[in-house]
Formats: C-alpha cells, sequence, structure tokens
C-alpha cells in the first residue's frame, strides 16, 4: 500500500504535463488549418489516381 503514496502523485504530475503541453499545442494555434478541407477538395494540386 506504500507505493500508492508514489504512484498517485507521479500519475497526477504526468497527468498535469500532458494537459499543460495540449493546451501549449492549442495556443499556438498547431490544430489550425489554414486552408481547410472545402478549399482542398476542389484544388487540382494533389491527384489521388494511380500513376501509371
Amino acid at each position: 500500500m506504500n507505493i500508492l503514496a508514489y504512484l498517485i502523485p507521479i500519475s497526477l504530475i504526468l497527468g498535469g504535463l500532458g494537459l499543460a503541453g495540449f493546451v501549449f499545442t492549442v495556443k499556438s494555434r498547431q490544430y489550425d488549418d489554414p486552408k481547410g478541407a472545402a478549399e482542398r477538395i476542389l484544388s487540382d494540386e494533389y491527384d489521388d489516381r494511380p500513376k501509371q
């Protein structure tokens, strides 16, 4: 039972670090998509057909 005294704080610290990392990436706008799927589907820049 003494091991829980170590594991619970360690898991809370790791969870807090993960949450802080996620908040940092959201605030630094890493998940924004400036072109968007609506514009990308109309573009001829990428061709999904296989090469022959």
